[in-house]
């Protein structure tokens, strides 16, 4: 491992593992919160702030565009402005602050609210009015010409709150003391009626902005000792809300560090983390939450629930979905469903990861579903990328993509690209993001590109061996070497010294040409001998693809056989050419049942089918190099049950995206079978019955892949069945994309090949740009300038594609100087540097040239 990645995770556990780390120190401070902090008085000298370091916390903070929050323009930061400008005018500094920022409001107000299609959230119709009215009290004319029809609205909106208040018929609402310093007046009520919500550590609902205002009214003594030790603890910038619970914060970190891929380096801090918040899980009564913290306590409920399955705990989701049982709750929930997305996000997550009869979680999955949509803007707001938020990307990226067909090495580069932080919702705001230290994020870099560089040398290596035996010149079928490795590296991270995934690419290699042949090219008689060779293992007569295919086999299967003697000290030659009898075998079957128009019962096609897609063939080899240790197989199917139900469920998902294909080809599988068995049934209720043992399937697959309790199957094998599980179903998900020659391409040039390309403000160099120059000159004898036209063009047109059309290098927009780095700069060091895009690039060292400088 390079000796700077080390170094990295060495610092990162510091940050985030060690006894002294402080999960404080990754709340972000709150502009609005601490403008409110900084407004009040010094009880002694009244002309004095009480808190002037907040003061200078926001003179400090504010950003070139005059806001203060996020640069996202998002309604937060126009609360948080007001509030900015408003306490430096109260205390009469910052005069040019103050202009930047009336100048940004001026500009930007209405453009933020019109784009806010979400429809506006109840915090913000009654915060928002509130900060307008103060800063017109203090002489700020933030809408000098009178406030526009979108900010009417706004204060209309406020005033049919108030009018529920006022009748009673708030609904299920939070409390409008909890925005106690942006209501007017005549709502605030009498000093008891202000400190009855007070709560035993001197805040209101653990609100600084609320605190302060009732600091400032009441002059409550345990509103400011709750004040001074907030202060005090997280300094000059205040946070959302305090003081928080930093077991979530470091469940949050830990979630965070795993969605950007670098889970691997922290096994044994996570485990050991886990292992505590279960036993807390176990041992701990749930505590009944009230409103105010329902969201948060959800949130924190199915994130807890989520890691701890993932790490091997067995649990029960009925601990978690209290909330689902309480009518009363759900209509709460879908009242203020805005509230609740990021609680939601997380149910839904969660709900992943389902076993079989466990229905309280199903309906949890349906109700946090028909939240989140709720939350989404319509179609036609959607095609403008600028209208969704950051969590409405992820809540609509999580709704369309099934989670088993997400591939996890591209799951953790989008995640490197989008984030700004880790998304919490604390506070009575919208959404806040966990600050994370440069290390964590240059570490997620760094540990991305290593697994790219490793992964595009295999798949060379990998090719080589296909052109080497002869199975890249067959002239038949699929030789979809690059498809088969991408389905064995890409769906989960294993290790990256092992030779696990050589071998599943190999092995589904050669089963798909052995396949192809079988189902197309070869005479019934050369199938025939072919089979025969196989079953005694002697090659001697074949000829042509028959012979090639057979040699290739007896390679791969001594090559496999040694490794695993080598690695665990056992001889499986044996068992190895077993599993491939077998395949052979039942493909000959179905090669004569398509020939002679057989049809056969489901039962008698699933024993059959269920060998046929040689799950046996491409995956137990992998398996008994991984672990010593395998387990115990079933008298009735000779395999084990985590291998049958991988088996049942491939055959399925197959099968359900492939029929039209084979029906037109002559041949049968479930559906058509389905639909002779039952005459009254249609297609539609063939796939239905089909997709229902298919999900039964997966969720007791999963179970055992996820549950350490099943110590019986290694660790190992559960990874590598699960590998193969997202990998079908990433294949056969909405289509057959197995069979397509560019379904998967885009994907495998972003998983192997293309150069991460960051959202945010910082840049880096392309991986391959950065060496062109290096690398063709050594590969071709010629310089990048001496390069072909076709390279020219590509280079004169800018036109390095990433997803989403984003252009990653476009030279006519660098400068001659940026340029010439982009060739020159010394490759092993990791350089960032400022340019005209806006995009992020990264330096790799040398390599040899991408595919895509060759186009």
């Amino acid at each position: 491992m390079e000796e700077s990645l080390k170094c990295l995770i060495e610092r990162v556990k510091e940050e985030v593992f060690s006894p002294s780390a402080d999960m404080y120190s990754f709340l972000p401070s709150s502009a609005y919160e601490t403008a409110w902090v900084a407004m009040i008085p010094n009880p002694e000298r009244c002309r004095r702030p009480m808190f002037p370091n907040c003061l200078v916390w926001m003179l400090r903070t504010q950003n070139d565009g005059g806001l203060w929050g996020e640069l996202d323009l998002t309604i937060d930061c126009l609360t948080a402005t007001l509030a900015c400008i408003i306490a430096l005018k109260i205390w009469n500094v910052g005069y040019i602050n103050i202009e930047k920022g009336l100048k940004f409001l001026h500009a930007n107000t209405e453009k933020v609210l019109m784009k806010h299609h979400g429809g506006i959230p109840r915090w913000f119709a009654i915060i928002f009015p509130g900060m307008l009215e103060l800063a017109k009290a203090k002489g700020l004319e933030v809408f000098p010409q009178g406030y526009t029809g979108v900010v009417e609205d706004i204060f209309n909106e406020r005033e049919k709150i108030f009018k529920m208040e006022e009748t009673s018929c708030g609904g299920h609402h939070l409390p409008l003391s909890l925005y106690l310093e942006a209501l007017p007046a005549i709502y605030r009520g009498k000093h008891e009626d202000i400190l009855k919500h007070k709560r035993e550590d001197g805040s209101l609902f653990h609100s600084p902005s609320a605190t302060a205002c009732a600091f400032m009214i009441t002059g409550d003594g345990d509103c400011k000792e709750y004040l001074e030790a907030m202060v005090q603890r997280c300094g000059h910038g205040v946070p959302p809300a305090y003081p928080v619970d930093q077991d979530l914060i470091k469940l949050c970190m830990m979630d965070h560090l795993m969605r950007l891929g670098c889970g691997e380096h922290f096994t044994k801090e996570i485990g050991d983390a886990m292992d505590h918040i279960y036993w807390n899980w176990v041992t701990e009564e749930l505590q009944p939450s009230n409103v105010h913290n329902l969201p948060l306590q959800i949130f924190k409920d199915f994130l807890t629930f989520q890691l701890l399955r993932r790490h091997g705990h067995r649990i029960s989701p009925e601990r978690c979905c209290w909330f689902m049982r309480d009518p009363q709750t759900l209509l709460h929930i879908e009242e203020n469903y805005q509230n609740f997305l990021g609680a939601m996000y997380a149910v839904y997550i969660a709900t992943h990861l389902m076993f079989l009869e466990e229905p309280e979680f199903e309906n949890a999955k349906t109700f946090s579903k028909k939240i989140l949509q709720k939350g989404l803007p319509g179609k036609d707001v959607k095609d403008h990328p600028s209208a969704l938020s950051d969590l409405q990307k992820e809540i609509e990226h999580e709704l369309k993509h099934l989670w088993l067909a997400r591939m996890d090495h591209l799951e953790h580069r989008t995640y490197i690209e989008r984030t700004k932080g880790y998304n919490i919702w604390i506070g009575k705001s919208s959404s806040c993001r966990l600050t994370c230290s440069d290390d964590i994020i240059q570490l997620a870099i760094k540990n991305f590109m290593t697994r790219q560089s490793v992964y595009r040398t295999e798949l060379e290596e990998l090719k080589r061996w296909s052109k080497d035996t002869g199975l890249a010149n067959m002239g038949f079928g699929r030789e979809n070497t690059s498809y088969c490795y991408f389905v064995a590296a890409t769906p989960i991270s294993l290790l990256l010294d092992s030779e696990v995934r050589k071998i599943m690419a190999k092995s589904a290699t050669l089963v798909t040409v052995a396949d192809d042949f079988f189902d197309e090219h070869g005479s019934l008689d050369e199938l025939q001998c072919l089979t025969e060779a196989v079953q005694r293992w002697e090659g001697e007569g074949l000829s042509g693809h028959s012979k090639v295919i057979f040699e290739t086999l007896d390679d791969l299967v001594c090559d496999i056989a040694l490794k695993i003697f080598n690695q665990q000290g056992h001889d499986m030659k044996t068992l190895l050419q077993d599993f491939w009898r077998e395949a052979f075998n039942v493909w000959l079957t179905e090669s004569e049942w398509s020939r002679i128009k057989h049809a056969p019962s489901i039962d008698e096609y699933l024993r059959v089918g269920t060998l046929s897609i040689a799950i046996q063939a491409m995956y137990l080899p992998a398996c008994y190099l991984a672990s010593p240790k395998h387990p115990q197989s079933s008298p009735e199917t000779h395999y084990s049950k985590i291998t049958t139900l991988l088996m049942l469920s491939a055959r399925l998902l197959n099968d359900i995206q492939s029929y039209e294909k084979e029906m037109k080809d002559g041949k049968l599988n479930m559906v058509p079978l389905y639909l002779k068995e039952n005459p009254q049934a249609n297609i539609e209720d063939a796939i239905a019955y089909i997709q229902n043992k298919l999900e039964r399937h997966k969720k007791q697959l999963l179970e055992i892949t996820m549950v350490d309790i099943n110590t019986e199957v290694p660790k190992e094998w559960k990874q590598i069945h699960l590998c193969a599980l997202k990998g079908f179903q990433m294949l056969f998900n909405t289509f057959n994309a197995f069979d397509s020659p560019t379904a998967l391409l885009q994907d495998i040039t972003m998983a192997f090949y293309e150069p991460l390309v960051m959202d945010s403000q910082r840049i880096l160099l392309p991986t391959f740009v950065l060496n062109a120059h290096e690398s063709i000159k050594e590969t071709t004898g010629r310089s990048m300038e001496e390069s072909s036209k076709k390279e020219s063009s590509v280079k004169a047109q800018g036109q390095l594609q990433g997803v989403n059309g984003k252009i990653v290098y476009n030279p006519r927009a660098i400068t001659s100087k940026i340029k010439q780095s982009l060739y020159y700069v010394r490759p092993k060091s990791f350089i960032t540097l400022r340019c005209p895009s806006s995009y992020m690039f990264l330096a790799v060292p040398p390599i040899s040239p991408s595919p895509l400088l060759k186009m």
